[in-house]
């Protein structure tokens, strides 16, 4: 069994050796391990720093971005013929000793994709700001998903092939949320193990900025629901719409009842009418959309099955 460790990398030179170096050599149920380094376009050293280190390195000719990276790793990974997949971050957060424990439950069978949770775990520092905004992010997903889930944040996590196959990230910005998203739509098994993390030398490239990180997460979130859910979105929009549209015109339907004419309610007649016609688009919407996600999960199981194919004749 072949172990790939990818490690998406943006400017971290001073730490990216540090993440190789405690990678383990050996870990049961383990053939083989090999490191791939991801570098974002870096203007720095850390490609450099990769290779000294005895990593395999491929570059982004610009910084595309965590979501592009996390995806080219994942890919590659299935190009070399990984049967588990671990991506960890750069920056020397994430012990990385804890690797063993973090495939244990895929090497097992008893899970597809495994978080390695920092709240179940042990955090050395988290500014107040992320800290309550990781929490507030992991108690939306596990509203949505219903799966038990403390850390859905956390960029230390392990794949199996089979998840990896399956899993395609369409954001242009984080992959964390998108991926547990689609995990569940797809009945991949999700589970999470403690880990430790640590203090972060220097500040975080993903989160320069808490409220643009937390505006461009929930979007991500947001459209990503929309893509699994979407007749539970619009129908519940055009029922509020409709509700709203049936409270503004009982006291028109009841004066017209009662005379036989409309005014003096006429505003409230139109935006009645009004709010009742958008709920009947948007009812209208969530059954074309519906129909449209059906059509894109026999296309994804088509892709799935090229992405095997291709991958297994690759690897």
């Amino acid at each position: 069994m072949k172990l790939v460790i990818t490690i998406p990398a943006y400017n971290e030179q001073g730490t990216i050796s540090r993440v190789i170096a405690e990678i383990p050599e050996k870990i049961a149920g383990v053939d083989s391990t090999e490191v791939l380094v991801i570098d974002d376009g870096s203007t720095d050293s850390t490609g450099k720093e990769a290779k000294k280190a005895g990593a395999k390195v491929i570059r982004n000719m610009e910084n595309c971005g965590l979501a592009f990276t996390f995806s080219r790793g994942m890919k590659t990974a299935l190009e070399i013929g990984a049967d588990i997949i671990v991506n960890t971050d750069a920056d020397f957060q994430y012990n990385q000793k804890q690797i063993p424990a973090l495939v244990k439950p895929i090497i097992e069978g008893n899970a597809d994709i495994v978080l390695g949770s920092r709240f179940a775990g042990s955090i050395e520092f988290m500014p107040l700001q992320n800290r309550l905004g990781n929490l507030s992010v992991s108690f939306i997903m596990r509203t949505i998903t219903g799966l038990p889930l403390t850390d859905t944040q956390t960029g230390f996590r392990a794949f199996s092939r089979e998840a990896a196959l399956r899993i395609n990230v369409f954001s242009d910005y984080t992959y964390t949320q998108e991926t547990i998203l689609e995990a569940h739509e797809k009945r991949l098994r999700v589970t999470e193990v403690p880990v430790d993390f640590r203090k972060r030398e220097g500040k975080s490239r993903l989160i320069s900025n808490v409220f643009s990180y937390a505006r461009r997460v929930g979007l991500t979130i947001m459209v990503a629901y929309l893509n699994y859910r979407p007749l539970r979105v619009f129908f519940s929009l055009g029922l509020l719409l409709c509700i709203a549209g049936f409270a503004f015109g009982f006291r028109v339907l009841v004066h017209f009842l009662n005379t036989g004419m409309v005014s003096p309610y006429i505003p409230s007649a139109l935006v009645s009418a009004l709010l009742l016609i958008l709920g009947f688009e948007a009812m209208v919407m969530g059954l074309l959309a519906e129909l449209i996600k059906r059509n894109r999960k026999v296309q994804e199981e088509a892709l799935y099955f090229q992405k095997k194919a291709f991958f297994d004749k690759k690897g």
